[in-house]
């Protein structure tokens, strides 16, 4: 990181998504930090984006607790997520017309699938499953992704313009 500002705005977006995550831990399959996080690497890019991720994925252990199947998920799947997303802006110059809303949230969608599916393998493996329970645990973490994938790609929809336009409006122009 080059700047304090570097610092403070990864410090307060950690601090946000894991405050839009335990807002809404009570509620299975609604969640908010897909669409804040995609934004936030669709607006600051990769480097920016794996620091939060890192970031994220250890401190909200102090929240949720220390599960280390979630811990390594966590780390796996948000890095490869600011990858993805932080690529994306990049591709998009950081622009949201409809056809980037349109891939951005196919985008988020297949992300929401892929981490459902690397859950399906690491948990299993981390704790030596069966096959038939490895079966059984992936078959029920369908219930929790279909609800999650509706609001993902509502959640996207209507505030990846709003969350992009803030972030150019409120930090990159002004250079905060």
């Amino acid at each position: 990181m080059k700047t304090a500002k570097d610092i403070a705005i990864i410090g307060v977006y950690t601090a946000l998504m894991i405050g839009a995550q335990f807002a809404l831990s009570a509620i299975s399959g609604v969640e908010l930090v897909t669409v804040l996080f995609l934004s936030f690497c669709f607006c600051f890019g990769v480097t920016r984006g794996i620091v939060v991720a890192n970031a994220f994925s250890l401190l909200r252990c102090f929240v949720f607790g220390f599960f280390p199947t979630v811990l390594i998920l966590y780390l796996v799947y948000y890095n490869i997520f600011a990858i993805v997303f932080g690529l994306l802006g990049k591709w998009c110059k950081r622009q949201v017309g409809a056809r980037e809303k349109v891939i951005t949230v196919f985008t988020a969608i297949v992300m929401t699938v892929f981490f459902t599916a690397l859950d399906d393998i690491i948990t299993p493996l981390y704790y030596g499953y069966s096959l038939d329970a490895a079966k059984a645990y992936a078959l029920a973490s369908v219930a929790a992704m279909i609800p999650q994938i509706f609001c993902v790609a509502i959640s996207v929809t209507i505030l990846f313009p709003v969350l992009v336009k803030a972030f150019r409006y409120n930090i990159i122009k002004r250079k905060i």
